[in-house]
């Protein structure tokens, strides 16, 4: 309240006004409910004061948005570091980010592996989950919601059906349980389940693919060193398919969908959607064998606007990571 009335005074001597910035704010106790208060008096006021609110807690912060603050803000989202952030900030190279991810506060501890990778797991997964997630939604189940994220972590860029997940995980429960738990860790900024595309939505299945949001979080837990994960090609493969699935997640504006397709031994990584525009995207790691064949099918029957191969042949990576995701379905 006083760093607010301060901000008043300063706004009010100001031909400009003033901005008021308000940081980790999930942390004050009912805080929407007193911005809130206070909004509405500047605005009776007509005061020319901005505010801006951050917090690194997604779920804690859209709870106090929508209850208290609706029809009164404009979100901007932060998400994970690209690639060009952390080598402009960092220096990494495209394996060290790919491996390392997009973490600012850890790429300092880069050079000593096991200090960088309890910091991941103890000093942001866990908190992430205990405290954003179990703390602000109801879970039934929260030993099932960490197996879920463990597992998904380690089988990222891989399909999954809801029916196998239900089989390597304890008391399981039901898919419908499942997939509200990755709805929650999707909304925490962990990992998605993309679906799969189809013509007709009410066609499209429960299987989905599963991707990390940040490759650190696949290769903290994953017992690979970064040079061991470098000499494993097909594990390296999948960090690059996820890096590329966490890139269009993290860049894709609000009227962009993201699926993947497949149809029998035909696939597609990764398929964009904005309005009529379609995108077919496929990555090319390596040894990892890129599916033509699953272009051509999809490109036959979908009609997509452009068909993109990522990697060796194609797009290269670095560039198509320089790009938002929003770049590659503009009109060419």
């Amino acid at each position: 309240m006083r760093e607010w009335e301060a901000a008043r005074a300063e706004a009010a001597g100001s031909r400009r006004g003033a901005v008021l910035v308000l940081d980790e704010i999930q942390n004050i106790p009912q805080w929407s409910s007193t911005v809130k208060g206070l909004w509405d008096a500047d605005r009776w006021e007509n005061r020319p004061l901005h505010v801006v609110v951050l917090g690194s807690s997604p779920l804690r912060m859209q709870s106090g948005l929508t209850e208290s603050l609706a029809g009164r803000f404009t979100p901007i989202e932060v998400t994970h570091w690209s690639f060009s952030e952390m080598a402009e900030a960092f220096g990494l190279d495209l394996p060290s980010y790919l491996y390392f991810g997009g973490y600012p506060g850890a790429a300092s501890m880069v050079r000593d592996q096991t200090l960088w990778r309890d910091h991941i797991l103890k000093a942001l997964v866990a908190p992430n989950i205990e405290r954003d997630v179990l703390a602000m939604t109801r879970v039934d189940k929260p030993a099932l919601l960490r197996q879920l994220f463990e597992l998904g972590a380690s089988c990222s860029g891989q399909i999954l059906s809801y029916t196998k997940l239900l089989g390597q995980l304890q008391d399981a429960g039901n898919t419908t349980t499942l997939a509200r738990y990755l709805d929650l860790l999707q909304d925490a900024g962990l990992m998605a389940g993309l679906p799969k595309y189809a013509s007709r939505p009410h066609r499209r299945g429960s299987s989905p693919k599963l991707s990390v949001l940040n490759t650190a979080l696949m290769t903290a837990g994953s017992g690979y060193s970064f040079e061991e994960a470098r000499a494993d090609r097909t594990f390296w493969g999948r960090i690059v398919e996820s890096a590329v699935g966490a890139h269009l997640f993290n860049t894709a504006t609000s009227d962009i969908r993201l699926y993947y397709w497949r149809d029998g031994q035909h696939e597609v990584d990764f398929v964009m959607r904005r309005g009529p525009r379609l995108v077919a995207i496929e990555v090319k790691s390596g040894p990892r064998r890129a599916s033509p064949n699953g272009l051509r099918t999809f490109e036959t029957r979908f009609r997509p606007q452009r068909v993109l191969l990522v990697g060796e042949g194609g797009v290269p990576l670095n560039e198509f990571l320089a790009a938002p995701a929003g770049y590659w379905i503009e009109d060419e």
